[in-house]
């Protein structure tokens, strides 16, 4: 409740500032995004759920640049299942702009973010990749290995087994 005070305070203070300068409200509307998602983020779950919820509606309503970043913000940071990047992509990339203050800089810093988490996410598969394919050779040499102890073995009760009637014809 206090959160919801404090982002209808800003935007409050974002509306009178916008008749001075609109760059200001963009940036101070951008400002109460952050503060939001820094506030979602830190929540427990049911109430990440129903915050995301609730951006998706707005943004179905309006597609605004606020709902846009704000949607696209709490997908690229929530945890799985919440998190989305490839949908926090689509939606930031549009209004991503680094040389624009307030939801250009922002969108550009969590779609920075999104690319970096889907190419470690594409690291990890790799790598996951690579280590089955090193564990299946392993595991194809170790086979390998036991076919050759167990061959040897077969050599050697031969000629343990020759030997023993050598030694019985002998006698």
């Amino acid at each position: 409740m206090q959160v919801r005070c404090l982002v209808a305070a800003v935007l409050i203070a974002a509306g009178g500032c916008a008749a001075l300068d609109p760059r200001a409200a963009q940036i101070a509307a951008a400002d109460a995004i952050v503060a939001e998602l820094l506030q979602v983020a830190r929540a427990p779950a049911a109430e990440q759920k129903a915050a995301l919820a609730h951006a998706e509606q707005a943004f179905v309503g309006q597609a605004s640049p606020d709902n846009r970043l704000r949607l696209g913000g709490l997908l690229s940071t929530l945890p799985a299942p919440l998190h989305d990047d490839a949908r926090a992509a689509e939606l930031l990339q549009p209004i991503a702009d680094a040389s624009k203050p307030g939801y250009g800089r922002v969108a550009a810093l969590l779609a920075a973010h999104v690319a970096e988490h889907a190419r470690l996410a594409r690291e990890v598969e790799r790598s996951a990749s690579e280590h089955e394919r090193a564990d299946k050779e392993r595991d194809k040499r170790e086979e390998a290995l036991r076919q050759q102890l167990e061959a040897l073995r077969g050599i050697e009760r031969g000629i343990l087994e020759r030997e023993e009637r050598l030694r019985r014809r002998a006698n």
